[in-house]
């Protein structure tokens, strides 16, 4: 018994939700700006801002997007780019290090003018037309991002 709660304490066994706390930072409302990639002007923001660790929602449109799910089997992102305009419906995000530099996690739900929704995870080359964004900065030890065996992606190293 004392072995195996030698090893739950050291986190051998993760089948079970592993968090970090983090206090809640400044709240920040801004415009994003029209013609630019979405994911490297909240990423620009953040490092330029001194930002390690958020969450962000946006709202407002594209002009073309790069989206993609992720194929569990073969660990790689299948990813498509959709050439016409939409509206964001919604797109959620989190701000955290990867190599000690601000990286983005996002997904988004894009809808044209007959109302036909796609979404997916927010890649590079996805333009704004328009965009407003409400991120809130989270302080404490920042989480990097690192590699997984299990899943082949770049995930939180939240260790016990």
């Amino acid at each position: 018994m004392v072995l195996l709660e030698f090893l739950y304490h050291r986190g051998f066994f993760m089948d079970e939700l592993i968090c970090s706390e983090f206090k809640l930072g400044r709240r920040l409302l801004g415009c994003l700006p029209h013609g630019k990639d979405l994911i490297t002007s909240i990423e620009d923001f953040c490092t330029v801002s001194d930002i390690k660790m958020a969450t962000f929602s946006v709202i407002g449109a594209v002009s073309s997007a790069t989206i993609g799910v992720y194929d569990q089997k073969q660990h790689v992102y299948v990813t498509f780019t959709e050439n016409a305009t939409m509206e964001i419906v919604n797109c959620i995000g989190n701000v955290s290090l990867k190599d000690k530099i601000p990286v983005i996690q996002s997904h988004i739900v894009l809808a044209d003018e007959h109302g036909k929704i796609i979404g997916g995870h927010l890649f590079s080359e996805t333009i704004l037309f328009a965009g407003e964004i409400d991120l809130q900065e989270m302080t404490g030890k920042p989480l990097e991002r690192v590699y997984d065996d299990n899943t082949g992606l770049m995930l939180w190293n939240l260790k016990r």
